[in-house]
């Protein structure tokens, strides 16, 4: 198949804007699924983790391929909520474009505009699918307001609906002027074509106009057209159309109502005309290992072979699934590969292309595809894959940090060894997972995004990895820092097993400002001290930033400057070094006024307007900042920040306080200083 015929996508949007069941509905009429799953059976094939199916959310993204119009599309069905960002996050990372799914009830979401804003990052070309519109309160005018109010965007409908709730009995193409028709009884896939409503005549004309003006003005040709008043061809107006989606400078709004299978086969069409092929899209970023200098990474089937793990889940019998996009080359059955990130070199046993939760064996994976591959050992998420001779690493995915953390058990003492290796299948899966075993007390401390991200991992270790375990209630994963810069010498000398090890390290600490991670600077010429010291110094440095100053949490916004050192040939060691560091830089942060800082979170409220007095009142009383109150027909949005602290156990409050009709989600801001 001709590469200009791949489409990668993938589908994003607030949870419940229906983003699986339209995902079904597509498998279905390209004749993946012969009969449509639904989510509230708990059937969706996209959803086949049994945790999605019991909770009816989607928590990992899943991969799957299907034909349409002679284009290959492969599909990554993401997750809506704000806990799983990293699943959307890496998913965005491989993808050439997505479908934005908004409901037409409730319009732009706080998670929508999350996601989206994770879309405009990575610089990914949208196409917009207003989906509910038999739903009660559907209203496509508001939400398409409601986009350019809050996106910023140019939206161009190619679709409008007919009717709305109960009435919504198809769509009108605006660029063919016809009313299509949608038959149930065969779940929508005959369309009928009738002419457009006598009372949609007009409306359907302004929108034709407006269509035809926007991409007027990214076209001399339609612009000639148009003031000659010639007929303008509909293959001139969908091509400048996909020129400026590929370019974001438009985007193409589709409508329909997935459950009702009314509008997804014009969708599929805009997927296949409209969004770009891997050959569309600007070259990947990476890095030559040799040479340490920037690299362009162009789409390739005849380069090295290059692709990048985007994720990995495992299978009891299988072992580590490595699903991965290739951009460079073909990646072969049965061959060896570099893993470039890891310096290591993995044995490809199998490789499968996804049919969600149905894997199909195949011999070869090439350019622009993507698939899964068995064998892989070492690999982790964000790692490169590729040739000896030709070593490029790939940008690099960033994670947000876990900000909550709860202690867990395993209930006997056999258990432990098999908690400890699960946990670490868990940490290989999700970056945004970790684990960490309490020196003082022996306690395992796992980390997550949120309370329902921690359940989720919990539900997973008891139920699908047979682990019992007591877990113990959520705290907050604080940070530490500094607040003053502080220069520090120390000398080590010690003699083990009759050999003298020595080493002195000079160092500054300085503070960042929030949010800049940590930094590592050295003024010492690498020609003075052998490669492995200088190792050994970084990682003196890392161990120390990890075990904390004070409290034993991690230590952020940091900047360690190596100054100098005084390295003897005879008797400096790499452990007198990696010690020399570690004491160096612990004393430098007792002295540098050490602060705790805690995490910060943007919480957004909605709820109806007579509670709003109420929901502001609790949320200033536990410490939180408002930012913003949007009043809405159905309800009101409050969007504030908040002490992580203060959250826990929010949803009740707001629960009991709005008679159960208010509903919260939260995401990580930022760490700030906590004051008492």
């Amino acid at each position: 198949m001709d590469d200009t015929c791949i489409r990668n996508i993938g589908i994003m949007a607030h949870i419940d804007a229906g983003k699986t069941t339209t995902t079904e509905r597509i498998l279905f009429y390209t004749g993946e699924n012969h009969r449509i799953g639904e989510v509230d059976d708990g059937e969706a094939s996209m959803d086949f983790m049994e945790q999605e199916q019991d909770r009816g959310i989607t928590i990992s993204s899943a991969a799957t391929t299907c034909f349409w119009k002679d284009h290959k599309i492969n599909i990554i069905d993401t997750p809506g909520h704000v806990d799983f960002t990293a699943e959307v996050e890496r998913s965005l990372r491989v993808l050439d474009s997505a479908v934005a799914v908004i409901c037409g009830v409730s319009g732009v979401e706080p998670q929508t505009e999350t996601v989206w804003r994770q879309a405009d990052n990575y610089k990914v070309p949208r196409i917009i699918f207003i989906n509910k519109m038999d739903r009660l309160g559907a209203n496509f005018y508001q939400v398409m307001q409601d986009l350019e109010d809050k996106f910023k965007i140019h939206a161009v409908p190619l679709y409008l609906p007919v009717g709305s709730e109960s009435d919504f009995n198809g769509i009108i193409d605006v660029l063919a002027n016809t009313w299509i028709t949608f038959e149930e009884t065969s779940f929508g896939s005959t369309m009928s074509t009738h002419p457009v409503p006598e009372d949609l005549v007009k409306i359907t004309a302004e929108w034709n106009e407006k269509l035809i003006d926007a991409v007027a003005s990214y076209s001399d040709k339609i612009t000639e057209l148009y003031f000659s008043g010639e007929e303008i061809p509909r293959d001139l107006i969908i091509e400048t159309l996909r020129k400026c989606t590929i370019d974001r400078t438009l985007v193409p709004v589709f409508v329909g109502a997935a459950l009702k299978n009314i509008g997804v086969q014009p969708l599929l069409d805009g997927i296949v005309e409209l969004l770009p092929s891997p050959l569309d899209v600007p070259p990947m970023k990476g890095i030559s290992v040799k040479q340490g200098t920037e690299i362009m990474v162009k789409h390739d089937p005849e380069g090295p072979p290059l692709a990048l793990i985007f994720k990995i889940t495992h299978d009891r019998e299988t072992g580590p699934l490595s699903f991965i996009r290739v951009y460079s080359g073909v990646i072969k059955k049965g061959t060896a590969i570099l893993n470039i990130t890891k310096k290591k070199r993995e044995r490809i046993n199998r490789l499968f292309r996804m049919h969600a939760g149905r894997p199909e064996p195949v011999d070869l994976l090439a350019a622009g595809d993507i698939g899964v591959i068995i064998g892989f050992k070492n690999a982790q998420t964000g790692d490169t894959i590729g040739s000896e001779g030709v070593q490029i690493l790939l940008e690099e995915m960033h994670f947000p940090e876990p900000v909550i953390s709860v202690a867990i058990e395993p209930k006997t003492l056999s258990d432990q060894e098999k908690l400890k290796s699960s946990l670490q299948i868990l940490m290989q899966e999700d970056p945004t997972f970790s684990w960490k075993e309490n020196s003082d007390t022996g306690q395992l401390i796992i980390s997550g995004m949120g309370e329902l991200h921690l359940d989720v991992l919990v539900t997973r270790l008891t139920k699908e990895m047979k682990v019992d375990a007591r877990v113990g209630a959520p705290q907050v994963t604080y940070r530490e820092s500094i607040s003053q810069e502080v220069t520090e010498t120390e000398q080590f000398s010690k003699i083990l097993a009759g050999k003298e090890n020595t080493a002195t390290v000079t160092l500054t600490i300085k503070p960042l400002p929030t949010g800049s991670g940590v930094k590592f600077t050295s003024k010492v010429s690498p020609k003075n001290i052998p490669s492995e010291m200088f190792e050994a110094i970084e990682r003196g440095v890392d161990n120390s930033i990890r075990g904390g100053i004070r409290f034993g949490y991690e230590i952020v916004d940091i900047e360690t400057v190596l100054e100098s050192v005084t390295y003897n040939e005879f008797s400096s060691t790499t452990f007198a070094f990696e010690a020399a560091t570690a004491l160096c830089f612990e004393a430098a942060c007792r002295d540098a006024m050490p602060i705790l800082l805690e995490p910060i979170m943007k919480v957004d409220i909605t709820v109806p307007s007579q509670y709003v007095g109420e929901v502001m009142g609790s949320l200033t009383a536990r410490g939180g900042l408002i930012n913003s109150l949007e009043s809405r027909a159905t309800a009101d949005y409050i969007k504030a920040k908040a002490p992580l602290a203060q959250l826990f156990g929010y949803s009740t409050v707001l629960r009991s306080s709005t008679q159960g009709r208010g509903t919260f989600t939260m995401e990580f801001s930022h760490f700030a200083q906590k004051t008492q």
